[in-house]
């Protein structure tokens, strides 16, 4: 058993690009509530966090870069360079983000919990965690990820590969195994018979979420990979080709995100595609059927992105919509959105995000789920 009663806590880790992250959301879509335990380390030292006056005290204002915020960069060329530093950064990080992932895990409302950890079992975490999970891929596939997605050479992926600690003590520590070798199909295969296997009474959540709605009404659903060619179909005609997809691509988004899915009858209408991190919720894909109202079709979405980003513990939601979307300012008003600017949000991780995820051109809206934030300063 955990240290959380009436919770099953899986902790999952996994050397770099390996894909835990894409695991993780997989674990996500099935049910679970999940933790990013390393980006919790990234948000405890940013400005108006717990750990940012710390650290600063212990290495110097040095650090800090035009913003006032702690230039990661240089605080990593600091540490992995010297032992000692390293483990004084440790100390005073890790304690904030066990006091994070305790309270996230206690104010959950589901049954399963992952904490996705690069460190996990050089950690007291891995101690209370009752099922371990490693995401592993053979080394060519890390090397091309690492290349294609962070913009390494080749050379440089080798290095940060060989610069963790062995794969293979990982694997010896594990309960399951998932082989991330490329293909979402299989990836999604292996979750699903993980989360089975271990929890075989845990219920999947049902996809539909209007319950047998009348002949002609809007419904919501909840989008799976088998929805990924009519997923596709529409973003392309929606978006008149600029964001043209094919089924390949949408399967890998689910990788990344979430898709809710607005139809009339059996007519895909609409959709909301949306993800959850660091405890923000990104809605960075929206699209409606011009012959679909608004002021009726986007109360009922974001209505339910917001209801399963509560679920999940957002602190804040943000919508980037496409033009065509941004001036019904009362519908806006009415679901409680305002047009923002990622420099007026007033929390760094919210600003942060907005930065990370905003697209080039496009508006925000924002609006607060929540007021008990997690890492305030003490």
């Amino acid at each position: 058993m955990s240290n959380w009663p009436g919770k099953y806590v899986i902790g999952l880790t996994g050397n770099i690009a390996t894909g835990k992250s894409v695991v993780r959301r997989m674990l996500e879509h099935l049910g679970a509530y999940t933790i990013d335990a390393d980006a919790l380390s990234h948000r405890v030292i940013s400005r108006g966090a717990p750990g940012y006056q710390p650290v600063l005290d212990k290495f110097g204002n040095w650090l800090l870069d035009k913003d006032g915020q702690i230039d990661r960069a240089k605080l990593g060329r600091l540490v992995f360079a010297d032992g000692q530093a390293l483990a004084q950064l440790e100390d005073i990080i890790h304690p904030f983000v066990s006091q994070a992932i305790d309270l996230l895990i206690r104010r959950a409302t589901q049954k399963v919990i992952v904490v996705e950890a690069i460190k996990l079992l050089e950690s007291d975490l891995r101690t209370r965690c009752d099922s371990v999970w490693v995401a592993d891929a053979p080394q060519e596939v890390q090397i091309e990820r690492l290349m294609r997605k962070r913009g390494m050479s080749r050379d440089e992926a080798i290095q940060r590969i060989h610069a963790q600690s062995a794969q293979k003590q990982k694997l010896a520590a594990a309960n399951i195994v998932v082989t991330n070798t490329g293909s979402y199909e299989d990836l999604w295969k292996q979750v699903s018979d993980g989360w089975k296997k271990v929890l075989p009474t845990q219920e999947t959540p049902s996809t539909l979420i209007t319950h047998k709605p009348a002949a002609g009404s809007f419904s919501l659903q909840r989008g799976k990979p088998r929805d990924s060619q009519k997923i596709a179909d529409l973003v392309t005609r929606l978006s008149k080709g600029k964001h043209a997809m094919n089924k390949d691509e949408v399967m890998e988004a689910f990788g990344d995100k979430a898709f809710l899915l607005l139809q009339i009858d059996a007519e895909l209408v609409g959709l909301a595609g949306w993800q959850v991190e660091n405890l923000v919720a990104r809605t960075t894909d929206l699209y409606l059927d011009p012959r679909v109202t608004a002021d009726k079709a986007l109360p009922l979405l974001l209505a339910e992105v917001e209801k399963a980003s509560s679920d999940l513990q957002c602190e804040a939601s943000l919508v980037f919509p496409p033009m065509e979307l941004v001036g019904f300012d009362s519908v806006w008003k009415h679901i409680g959105y305002e047009r923002r600017s990622p420099d007026t949000l007033g929390v760094q991780a919210w600003t942060d995000a907005a930065l990370e995820s905003m697209p080039k051109g496009s508006a925000l809206f924002f609006k607060q789920l929540r007021t008990d934030r997690v890492l305030r300063p003490i």
